[in-house]
């Protein structure tokens, strides 16, 4: 049986992927055997702004990684590198810190809500976020493999803000209703 899955994984990898997303999860899985010019390149630019960032950081638009454009898409789907770069370890925890603070708001505004949907509705919302949340920075860091997802309320984009200010004012608004009830 394990001889089955194995053979269905090795399968799908190779005929079901396309080569860029076989690459993908090639640098994430065997980074050192990645090409750090190509497939491998913004991973390694941005796991060196991360670094470069220290513990204070080297200022707001002060990093040289940012500055001189060597991290790939550092508006959308890098922007922890960017913010780890130029505020460092702190600016970067403070960055989870109020993610982790919407999170647990999220969480106490569903368990105050009466009908099923209502908490279904925000949990699926902190679900949403979450995930979002820890793919991104954990993308940034190569402890994922990098998919392009937006870091939430930070990515520049407007589809992806608009999403996801809608999902959490429609959270706001049902939790409005339940306080004027």
């Amino acid at each position: 049986a394990g001889l089955l899955v194995a053979g269905s994984a090795n399968y799908a990898f190779n005929n079901v992927l396309q080569p860029h997303q076989q690459d993908r999860i090639n640098v994430w899985l065997q980074p050192s055997k990645s090409d750090p010019h190509g497939s491998a390149y913004n991973l390694a630019q941005s796991k060196v702004a991360i670094g470069s960032g220290g513990v204070a950081g080297k200022g707001f638009l002060q990093g040289g990684m940012t500055k001189l454009n060597y991290i790939p898409a550092q508006s959308t789907d890098f922007i922890f590198s960017s913010i780890g770069e130029e505020h460092g370890f702190i600016g970067s925890i403070i960055v989870i810190g109020l993610f982790m603070t919407l999170l647990w708001r999220i969480v106490i505004i569903a368990e105050k809500q009466r009908s099923p949907f209502s908490r279904n509705y925000a949990y699926a919302v902190g679900g949403v976020l979450f995930i979002h949340i820890m793919i991104n920075i954990g993308m940034t860091m190569g402890l994922f493999p990098v998919i392009g997802i937006p870091l939430p309320f930070i990515s520049y984009g407007g589809a992806s803000l608009l999403g996801f200010t809608l999902m959490v004012g429609v959270l706001l608004k049902l939790d409005q209703n339940l306080k004027s009830v």
